[in-house]
Order: C-alpha cells, then structure tokens, then sequence
C-alpha cells in the first residue's frame, strides 16, 4: 500500500540516515536524505514528499524551526526523530505542527509502523473535498463542522482546516463528552493507542493547537474551557451537536 511513497529523512547524522533509508527502501520507498534544513528545503521544492523524518538537532536552522515554516504551507507528514533527554523539545515539536516523534535509539520497525499511518492520513487529506457531504459524517459545534473521516475542520465558508491524529481525537472526544469536565486522565485514554503513548503535557499542547485553528482566544476561551485543578470542559451543549 502507497508503495510510491516518498520519505525524507533528515538528520547530520550519516550512521542514522544510512539506518533509515536503506530500511525504508527495502520496504519499497522511494528515500531522500538530507543532512541540514537547508537540503530538505530544495528537496521539499523538487519533490512530492508524503513524510519527513526529522531530527530536532539540527546544525544552522533545527528541526523545529524547519516545522514551524513548513506549517505555515504545507500538510506534509512530520516525524520528530529525538534524544530521550528532549522532553521540552518533543513537546514544542508537537506545539509547532509535527504529527509524531520516536526517540533515539529507535526502533525501525516503530518508525514504519508510524510512517505508514501518517502516510494513509497524508493521503486521504490530499484528496479530501470539504463540501462532499454525501459521502462523509459530520459533528457540528458553533460555526465549525469536523469531517470524522477526513479528520478536517470545516468552518461556514467552507474553507477546511487539516487536524493531525492526536488533534483529531482530542476534539472528537471533547465533542463526544461535551458539557462534562474531562480530567487529563480521561483525555489520555481516549487519544492514546499502540503507537502513540501522549503525556499530560501533550494534552495541553493540544488543546492549545486546537484552540488556535478554532480560533478560540487562548486569554479568553469560549469552546475548550480550563477547569483548574480538573481538567478541560467543551461548553457547545449536546443539542448543538449534530
């Protein structure tokens, strides 16, 4: 399946590029290698990656930089490759835009795991058509609807927003439980599955993305409330939803 997937594969480490791409083209992937941002840049520009494997620590601009500017453009899926030590990284990456992250050491087998999901959801969204309402199911809340198949914000023009996996399930869950109080706890356990393992702090990483495309006023929230010492309340009432 997707066996024209492209990967890319960043990293200043020669021994973890050589790791990776002779592993993905064994798998039949089409790899590119990049030691800086600055060489995944003009890759980026010339081909049709579906998922970069990004280092965080990168020499000049660093990987997370390199998320950021490429958010501002562009659904390609972003894997964060990082040190165990990296916790407050990881969790920026994810507050950036990137989908996932593993942590060196790795294990390659994790790695295609993760890639091949992200792949599928970079491809669906690719050809995903907002207004296709016939063939697609909807929850709607306020001005918003969130296309469950497509994993897309739609807003009342139209124009639909991209949620990466773990943006989509903290949302359809909220929506699910709305009007209750969810601790991060409950939320944890909703979002997480085999391959994905969020912490507390990723749950409020979330939420701060998803409040930003629902244009909910971090200072000032309507939609996803903080209930201090509880958790996170969703206020549109259960028979706004359809």
């Amino acid at each position: 399946m997707y066996a024209d997937a492209k990967i890319l594969v960043v990293d200043d480490e020669q021994i973890t590029r050589q790791c990776l791409s002779s592993y993905f083209e064994n798998e039949g992937y089409q790899v590119f290698c990049a030691e800086t941002a600055e060489q995944a840049e003009g890759i980026l520009r010339s081909e049709a990656i579906d998922v970069i494997l990004l280092d965080i620590r990168l020499p000049a601009k660093d990987g997370l930089t390199l998320t950021r500017e490429l958010r501002v453009h562009s659904e390609v899926g972003i894997i964060l490759v990082t040190r165990r030590q990296d916790e407050v990284d990881r969790l920026i990456g994810l507050e950036c835009g990137a989908d996932e992250y593993v942590t060196k050491p790795f294990n390659p087998r994790e790695i295609l795991a993760r890639t091949k999901n992200l792949i599928r959801r970079v491809r669906n969204s690719s050809h995903a058509k907002p207004t296709d309402s016939l063939s697609h199911s909807f929850k709607s809340f306020e001005r918003w609807k969130l296309n469950i198949d497509r994993r897309q914000l739609i807003d009342e023009k139209q124009q639909s927003t991209q949620l990466t996996e773990g943006e989509f399930k903290l949302l359809n869950s909220l929506i699910n439980h709305s009007g209750q109080v969810m601790s991060r706890e409950q939320i944890l356990e909703l979002i997480r599955n085999r391959e994905w393992v969020p912490s507390d702090r990723t749950v409020d990483v979330l939420v701060g993305r998803l409040r930003r495309k629902l244009g909910d006023d971090p200072a000032n929230p309507k939609l996803i409330l903080t209930i201090h010492g509880a958790g996170y309340l969703f206020t549109p009432r259960p028979s706004d939803l359809t």
